[in-house]
């Protein structure tokens, strides 16, 4: 077999995130009561509105093939959303849309990179981006966001890390999997370092824009540094907000020639999204938005009982993020412990899997994300489960000797 998988695939690693799902799954077909708390994804349902609109455009017909990078009535009203809630003026030939987030990244990168090309990562980082970079024949460069900094780049950090090799950095605020997000002050201050490396293009990844909470105040990077605007992509999506992660629609605003080497990249690959989902992205979009503040203030009460029963365990200390619905814990105090099992806990991925094997929940060790010892638990889920699942934690952590 290993002569039919391509070098470039070789460069990549399986999904850290998909074998703790798939250890779960079997440890729970073997009868055992498993928490899950490793999903991505909001355990609401997608609203009514934009169901209702997907079946009118199926009854309407609308099931042919559209543009390849999305249908003139859903770049309409991405440039208006993007007008409305960020301030940012596009084009409609400025739009990209693709089935999902991921492909809007990795068709921009696809179109751009050159092997030997680097792209700034910052740790901890989603899993998929430097996997990414490495499919697309580029190199990531990661560099780390401390806890002491909120798991934010700083600025002098990021002036290091350029190179004249370097392409594109990306930044993900509100950040998968820490929910760190970047102040205005602080976007501006890693404006200031990138205006003196023209050569790098900026990928901001906002599909968590309407989770933060408090009074936090979102902005991007395009909006608090216009002159970068014709070097920065700027990529959402509908799957989080919106409840929709199934119905794959992601969309990117940037420079036309940006935009258009993307559209070739798809043209040759997807073709377009489906379009009974992007008339329901329409609707998510142009519709009522109503139900996002009652929603955001759900995943608020639910990031707040998990940051206190965690700081609550043993050996964890557990930030507060500013949106998301990620908390990413510290284990440093208990390395070096002893499960009931006999196994010492040397590491994050120790961790993870013997809290599976002892208590049945399921999270992500912080290794698939590039900084460790921490793990990642995802919130996206009803209290009572949080609940339970938070307290077999501290029974797990009161266990290590």
């Amino acid at each position: 077999m290993s002569s039919l998988q391509s070098a470039s695939l070789a460069r990549v690693k399986p999904s850290a995130t998909l074998a703790v799902t798939a250890q779960a799954r079997e440890l729970k077909r073997q009868g055992r009561d498993v928490i899950g708390l490793g999903a991505g994804e909001p355990d609401f349902d997608t609203p009514d509105n934009i169901k209702a609109a997907a079946i009118e455009a199926i009854n309407r017909g609308e099931t042919k093939y559209t543009e390849a990078d999305g249908m003139p009535e859903l770049k309409a009203a991405i440039v208006a959303k993007f007008a409305r809630e960020n301030g940012l003026t596009y084009e409609t030939n400025q739009i990209h849309v693709a089935s999902g987030g991921k492909p809007v990244i990795y068709n921009a990168l696809v179109a751009t990179l050159n092997p030997g090309d680097e792209v700034i990562v910052p740790a901890p980082y989603w899993v998929s981006y430097p996997d990414m970079v490495l499919l697309a024949g580029g190199e990531p460069v990661t560099v780390v966001g401390r806890e002491a900094d909120g798991f934010k780049l700083r600025p002098e950090v990021l002036d290091a890390a350029i190179t004249p090799r370097t392409k594109w950095i990306i930044l993900n605020s509100p950040s998968n999997p820490t929910g760190a997000a970047y102040t205005r002050a602080e976007l501006e201050a890693l404006a200031a370092v990138l205006r003196k490396h023209p050569q790098v293009w900026i990928l901001t990844d906002d599909m968590y824009e309407h989770l933060v909470y408090g009074d936090f105040d979102y902005v991007t990077m395009a909006q608090v540094a216009p002159d970068l605007y014709d070097r920065t992509l700027t990529c959402n999506g509908v799957s989080k907000a919106y409840a929709m992660t199934g119905w794959r629609i992601g969309y990117a605003g940037g420079p036309k020639p940006l935009i258009d080497l993307m559209r070739k990249v798809a043209s040759q690959t997807t073709s377009n999204p489906s379009s009974i989902s992007q008339w329901a992205a329409v609707e998510a979009l142009n519709g009522p938005q109503d139900f996002l503040a009652p929603r955001a203030a759900a995943f608020e009460k639910r990031r707040d009982l998990v940051v206190s029963m965690l700081n609550q365990a043993d050996g964890i200390r557990c930030p507060k993020p500013e949106g998301a619905f990620y908390v990413y814990p510290s284990i440093e105090g208990l390395i070096g412990k002893t499960a009931p099992s006999g196994v010492v806990i040397t590491d994050d991925e120790t961790f993870t899997a013997e809290l599976l094997n002892a208590e049945g929940v399921a999270v992500v060790q912080g290794a698939a994300f590039g900084l460790s010892p921490y793990f990642r638990i995802s919130y996206a889920t009803s209290e009572a489960v949080l609940e339970e699942g938070c307290t077999r934690i501290q029974r797990f952590c009161a266990s290590l000797k």
